[in-house]
């Protein structure tokens, strides 16, 4: 890749690692390997889609990123720079910030709208005077749909939507050319998500922000994102231009998940045929070995017990992580060769 600024990567992750210690008995301990050799880069003002079931890693890969947790292993670079030093952390922390899931319990219900929208201000000491603060405080405010009136309310005052709404202009606060947000649409209803998505947007386009958007509703997904990566047990098994995950996805999970997606057509809804897998997801306690999927994969043979296999670029742009990749779907002569070409 060219050291050109407007090619390389805002945000680039490799070969990130997270396990959690858990005890399993008398002085003993395992890993959980929350999330086990996950890369990915995003360029300046792209979203990447983040999808999988509950319990896949996907919150973890985006507090780890911002060292809520300490990364196992693994490098975390930002605009060319490896985020190593707490001096280097603290730098990337007034350009990343993070909008939680959780609207009702992420705002702290002693503070006022004014004070949880300001904490990052006094936080970073971005301000010369009273009057500067609340001017940037109702500036933020503004840029999310509140007016001046809310300043002096507590949180527990608004709808969800309406929290959503402050924990955004908080995330805001600093400035950031990167966000993380972690299910930001999922705890409110179906009516204010359409709201806060296009919000979102629009914050992105004046602002020119770019965003990791965590996510288990692949439409919400679909709407928001330029490219998409599929997560399962802790590991990347498929990343892709939106449009190519939805009409030419090639991993046999992700094609189980998009058959799920409920269809406004009643005639192509009838017509699609629904991929049910076997069985419940594994413990991340108790992956299984090699593939983590083959476990619910109807395609898994013992090369897929084997070892894990490689996340491979199929076609441009499009990278996929199955043993079988070649025989499930039909590809071209030029796709199959880079699918069993071997990982230096």
């Amino acid at each position: 890749m060219s050291e050109n600024s407007n090619e390389r990567p805002l945000v680039e992750i490799k070969n990130l690692k997270e396990y959690f210690d858990i005890n399993v008995g008398f002085f003993k301990s395992k890993p959980l390997k929350a999330v086990d050799d996950v890369s990915f880069s995003i360029k300046k003002g792209e979203t990447l889609g983040l999808v999988g079931e509950s319990g896949c890693g996907k919150t973890t890969v985006g507090r780890t990123i911002l060292q809520l947790y300490k990364p196992t292993s693994g490098e975390i670079w930002y605009d060319g720079k490896q985020v190593k030093t707490n001096e280097d952390l603290q730098e990337f922390r007034k350009k990343a910030t993070m909008v939680f899931q959780d609207p009702y319990s992420s705002l702290n219900p002693r503070m006022t709208v004014a004070d949880i929208i300001g904490e990052p201000l006094d936080v970073h000491h971005l301000y010369k005077s009273a009057d500067e603060r609340r001017a940037r405080i109702l500036e933020l405010m503004g840029y999310v749909g509140l007016n001046s009136e809310h300043a002096s309310r507590y949180a527990h005052e608004f709808s969800g939507g309406q929290r959503q709404r402050i924990g955004i202009a908080r995330a805001l606060a600093v400035n950031p050319q990167f966000i993380v947000c972690d299910e930001p649409v999922s705890a409110l209803d179906v009516s204010i998500q359409a709201q806060v998505i296009n919000m979102f947007d629009e914050l992105q386009d004046s602002l020119g922000l770019t965003y990791l958007f965590i996510a288990h509703d692949l439409l919400v997904v679909r709407h928001i994102s330029d490219r998409i990566a599929v997560m399962y047990l802790g590991h990347m098994v498929e990343l892709a231009e939106a449009e190519e995950i939805y009409n030419h996805s090639l991993h046999p999970y992700s094609q189980s998940l998009l058959s799920a997606v409920p269809l406004p057509d009643p005639k192509v809804a009838r017509a699609n045929k629904r991929i049910v897998l076997n069985g419940d997801i594994p413990s991340p306690l108790d992956a299984p070995s090699g593939c983590p999927f083959r476990t619910r994969c109807q395609y898994a043979t013992e090369k897929c017990a084997g070892r894990m296999p490689d996340l491979k670029e199929i076609r441009k742009g499009h990278f996929v992580a199955c043993h079988r990749v070649a025989e499930i779907n039909s590809l071209t002569a030029e796709e199959t060769k880079a699918a069993e070409q071997p990982t230096e």
